[in-house]
Formats: structure tokens, sequence, C-alpha cells
């Protein structure tokens, strides 16, 4: 009894019939139609998940209202904190507004508003009118309130590690002071503290990175 092959002839497998294929099976000719098949799928990567970008910085969520202010301001400010924002929610209620500011916290922008939703320029308006209007808080100094549209960091080279003609290292006060005085900076904002770190050890250069709102 003549035993059967239970092997399907190429043609007859369910693999499309590409011309790389066709050259895997010429160049292995041996090869079982599975093996050929495999070969196809690793040179191909197929059903290897594609890579992910590592972000640097998380996502921004628009959910939060930057008000930039000077130092002074925000530490007045969260001083009472907790009254601002029960004030604040009051103010809103009382035109029928449906947003509710959570809580309130300090960063190097200024001072962020975190909310139950997006605010709207509405919103931002009266936000803006309480914060000037606000006992012992210099409205000069309190810029319009602005969401974030993206977050990103900013990496500064050949800083020198000292001021000039001292001895005295570079702070990176100087730097931020020199970064928000700058109009090519005019709708960013620095969200973090500024990180820096020699080139080497003995190096007088410096490089400096920071996160920055776009706003």
């Amino acid at each position: 009894m003549e035993k059967k092959n239970s092997s399907k002839p190429y043609a007859q497998v369910s693999v499309p019939m590409t011309s790389e294929i066709l050259k895997i099976k010429k160049m292995f000719s041996k090869l079982q139609v599975s093996k050929i098949d495999n070969i196809h799928k690793i040179i191909n990567s197929v059903g290897k998940p594609k890579p992910k970008v590592n972000m640097m910085t998380k996502r921004p969520s628009r959910k939060q209202v930057i008000i930039p202010i000077s130092n002074e301001n925000k530490i007045r400010f969260m001083e009472s904190s907790s009254k601002h924002i029960a004030n604040l929610n009051r103010a809103l209620k009382n035109i029928k507004l449906n947003i509710i500011a959570d809580f309130v916290y300090m960063d190097q922008a200024g001072i962020t508003i975190i909310t139950n939703k997006v605010a709207t320029p509405l919103n931002l308006q009266i936000i803006k009118r309480y914060i000037k209007n606000t006992n012992q808080i210099d409205s000069n100094n309190v810029k319009t309130p602005q969401l974030p549209q993206s977050k990103s960091y900013l990496k500064i080279i050949d800083i020198p590690y000292l001021l000039k003609n001292t001895n005295t290292p570079m702070m990176t006060d100087v730097v931020e002071t020199i970064i928000r005085n700058n109009h090519i900076f005019n709708n960013i904002i620095v969200a973090s503290r500024l990180r820096n770190i020699k080139v080497f050890l003995k190096s007088d250069i410096v490089i400096i990175w920071l996160d920055i709102w776009n706003v």
C-alpha cells in the first residue's frame, strides 16, 4: 500500500504568492512550506508590535488654568489658598457656570488651578478678575490665565559655568530670568525647576534642561 504524502505542495497553501516568498523558496528549495512561511514572517517582522516612543514629559491635562504671576504674588495667594478656591467657586456659581476649581498649587510659572472641566474664555476672564481683585496682590503682575497646549523640554548648551569675570557659579535663576525676558519665549512658560550638569567634571561649560508649557 502506497503511503500518501500529507504535505501540500506550496501552490496549494493559503499564503500569498509574493515574489519575496518565491525567492525564499528558490533559495531554500528543500524547506517545508511552514518553514518558508516562518522565514517570511521574520524578515517582515509580522506580528511584531510597533515601538512606542517614551516621552520625557507627561502630556498635559487641559483641565487646569495657568496664571503667570510674580513670586511675591503667588506666595501671598497661597497663604489663603483654601479661602480663595471657595471664593472663586462662589464667583463662578453666581453666573451659573458649571466649572469648579478643585484646588490650586504653586509652581515655577506662578499658580495653577485644577478644574473639573476645560475652562472656557468666559471662565478665564472670571478667574483673572478674581485674582487681580484679591487683597495684597499686585494686579499689574498678574498675566492673562491660559490653558496648556503641550508640554515639552528645552535643552540649552554651552552655558558658562561661572558668571563673567567672577568665580561665582552660574545660578539657574539667572538663566530663568534671561529666558523669561527673551521675546522668543513669549508663548512658553517654564514648568519645572531648571537642571544643570557640567559637560565634563573639570569643564567650564554646563548644559541646562527644563520642562516648558506651550500656551
